[in-house]
């Protein structure tokens, strides 16, 4: 019928092609710098006809419309045709959904000129033209645009690939595409340069974020441990086991039930991991983690589920959907396996939601799909392993400590720990917008308060509603005791700037303070060494924590300040709520050979992806960014985009040693807290930059 009612529609149309076209162009060029054009074709249509997309809707639909370019030295064109916003329908002939343009429609076509003379621009553009009822196939027909170059860009033809000016990439007038990235005011990133970039990147990819990857799946384990141990998964151990042990035929049996048990609790968590990824996409997973809305709001989450730990009220899924999942279970069989351990899932969702959401936002900041998999991995897998051992082996079910009052005094250790952890969210959301509400000696003090109640409640001094009578303290809550105070105790001289290297990456940065430094961040020594710097670039340099000289969210002044004083660019992509940012500050920057690099033989500048502070209006900059044409108004987005676009990654920290051409001087480095390393790292950079200024 689709074939008949096609045919019948070119039979129309061959009657109607004497008529006059209904589809009325002009053409326009749109200077955006001396040498960036806007090639713009208007299509006016007459009612009721209509022209086609750009884009094919299936293998026997309408022919797209079109655009061809006939190829010149003297022009280079910049992504694609972008048209105008279609309408989409169901179309009956065709028997598919189209998209096409009624009434008017704009093809717009960027270009970069590449020689000084008057240029040609030609080509030949075709739209097929229909109604519901029939349609007629113009003729191609050709376009002509006259352009005027200019010197500056017949230097744009045969830049290198690997001569990127991040500059010029970041200026106002920046149109740049995933496929051809283009600089308006000087310069040429083409295809190349990204895949040059992203290949450099790959390289170090499984070099710079294994290591990361052991930590969280270690960070999943231990979450994991901690969820075992909650009121809501722990009873569950011995009644699953012997459920198993006791319904099964055989010994066998049972020992393979249990495991194929613990096997599908593996796959339902790291299914949700990789779920949640997949939606929300790795790098978007990285952004929001940086988000203050998204922050604020797990901040609140988290505040809640800690009230409800402390006692205050029961978080409980609807009885109804528990019910018909646990109904499921009693079929037997591989699918009532799965569904028993669906059960355990929903039923421990109090317990294991703000551990599993916490985890999932961390590992989200590698902004790779491999760093949720992992985490959720070492979270299933300790949280299934006692299933599959106590089945294996059921004398140990005996040894296990009787449900009772110790669970609700774990729990109540969790509220805790719960509101630390909260109050982490409202710091990274007061960061990213640099607010200074929850400094650092605001943050130390809260912490200081929330471990002395926990302390004194491990040690019995009060409890909560539904605690039982602490007759005496055990050895376990001794010992956790000793540990509560001990961070106490440790916390308190971070009120007067101790830097408190235990907790980094968790506490706000010791320069983001009320008493900027604090004990040894620099003093006089610091003030001295931006003294004697250049004084045109002096107003541009801060001093960080460690008495390092550094630039902050000025790429461009540092650059010119290394090329002023001879020395590489070290770049480093950083984040205001990035961990692993800070635990390089803390635990690598403050070594002696490693500042006496970072001052002495290279420029630094560090800057933040995750700064919502708005750009001056005059350097805000319209991109092509994850398919889309967008304006980048921020720092962070500013700073972000480069990251992206030069070395294909979104993960912070991410260090990069440049040549005056921009050009890298070796790898780019990844977090990794080797201090051996990363010198032997800064001295590669380093030395190859001083035998390439001896050469040249």
């Amino acid at each position: 019928m689709r074939k008949l009612g096609i045919i019948l529609l070119f039979l129309l149309s061959f009657l109607s092609q004497a008529q006059e076209n209904p589809v009325h162009w002009k053409f326009e060029a749109k200077k955006v710098s001396d040498c960036d054009y806007e090639l713009i074709f208007k299509a006016k249509i007459d009612e009721p006809w209509h022209i086609y997309s750009l884009v094919k809707a299936g293998e026997d639909g309408p022919n797209p419309t079109s655009f061809v370019f006939n190829k010149s030295k003297d022009y280079q064109l910049i992504g694609k045709v972008v048209e105008s916003t279609t309408t989409k329908v169901f179309d009956k002939v065709f028997e598919m959904n189209v998209a096409y343009h009624p009434k008017s429609a704009t093809f717009t076509q960027k270009i970069k000129l590449l020689s000084a003379d008057k240029i040609k621009i030609t080509g030949t553009y075709e739209a097929q033209v229909c109604t519901e009822e029939k349609c007629i196939f113009p003729p191609a027909d050709k376009f002509e645009f006259e352009l005027q170059g200019t010197p500056a860009c017949a230097g744009m033809a045969g830049v290198e690939a690997t001569d990127v000016d991040s500059t010029k990439m970041l200026s106002k007038d920046c149109i740049c595409d995933t496929n051809a990235i283009v600089q308006a005011k000087g310069g040429t990133m083409s295809s190349k340069t990204l895949s040059l970039s992203s290949k450099v990147s790959e390289a170090d990819k499984d070099e710079t974020t294994e290591q990361s990857w052991w930590g969280i799946f270690i960070a999943g384990f231990i979450g994991g441990f901690l969820a075992l141990l909650t009121p809501c998964v722990f009873p569950m151990i011995p009644m699953n086991v012997s459920f198993f042990t006791k319904h099964s035929k055989t010994k066998a049996e049972g020992l393979k039930n249990a495991f194929i048990y613990s096997l599908f609790i593996i796959v339902l968590y790291v299914g949700l991991g990789l779920g949640v990824t997949v939606v929300f996409g790795a790098g978007a997973l990285n952004t929001l983690s940086t988000s203050v809305w998204f922050n604020l709001a797990f901040f609140a989450l988290l505040m809640v589920f800690a009230a409800s730990f402390l006692g205050a009220f029961e978080i409980i899924l609807p009885s109804s959907l528990v019910g018909k999942i646990d109904a499921k279970a009693d079929k037997g069989g591989l699918v009532g396996i799965f569904f028993m351990a669906f059960t355990l899932a929903l039923v421990s969702f109090s317990c294991t939601g703000p551990i599993i959401g916490t985890l999932l936002v961390q590992a989200a900041g590698t902004g790779n799909i491999a760093g949720p998999f992992w985490g959720m991995l070492g979270f299933a897998i300790s949280l299934s392993l006692p299933f599959g051992l106590f089945a294996a082996f059921p004398g140990w079910l005996n040894s296990l400590p009787k449900s009772g009052g110790w669970l609700n005094s774990v729990k109540v250790v969790l509220g805790f720990l719960e509101i630390a952890l909260a109050l982490k969210f409202a710091s990274n959301a007061d960061l990213v917008v640099q607010a200074g509400i929850l400094t650092r000696e605001v943050f130390v003090s809260i912490w200081v308060v929330i471990f002395l109640l926990q302390s004194l409640y491990l040690i019995g001094v009060f409890k909560t509603s539904h605690d039982s009578e602490v007759k005496h303290l055990s050895v376990t809550r001794m010992f956790f005791a000793i540990i509560s105070f001990f961070i106490t105790i440790y916390l308190i001289p971070g009120l007067w700037g101790a830097p408190l290297k235990l907790f980094s990456g968790i506490l706000p940065p010791l320069e983001y303070s009320e008493s900027p430094h604090g004990f040894g961040g620099g003093g006089n020594n610091a003030v001295a060494s931006v003294q004697n710097v250049d004084p045109e670039f002096a107003k541009h340099i801060e001093v960080n924590k460690n008495g390092i000289v550094h630039f902050k969210n000025d790429y461009e002044n540092a650059l010119a300040y290394a090329k002023k004083v001879g020395k590489p660019l070290m770049v480093d992509f950083t984040g205001h709520a990035c961990a692993n940012c800070r635990k390089t500050e803390d635990y690598v920057w403050p070594d002696a050979e490693v500042i006496k690099r970072l001052n002495n033989d290279v420029v630094l500048v560090s800057l933040y992806v995750d700064d919502k502070r708005a750009l001056d209006p005059k350097d805000f900059m319209n991109v092509i960014w994850f398919g889309k044409e967008r304006e980048i108004t921020d720092i962070g987005d500013k700073y972000k985009y480069m990251e992206e676009m030069l070395y294909g990654q979104s993960s912070q920290p991410l260090y990069v040693l440049l040549d005056h051409n921009e050009k890298l001087l070796n790898k780019v480095r990844g977090y990794d807290p080797n201090i051996e390393e990363y010198i032997s790292w800064l001295d590669e950079g380093i030395n190859k930059f001083k035998s390439k200024e001896k050469k040249e």
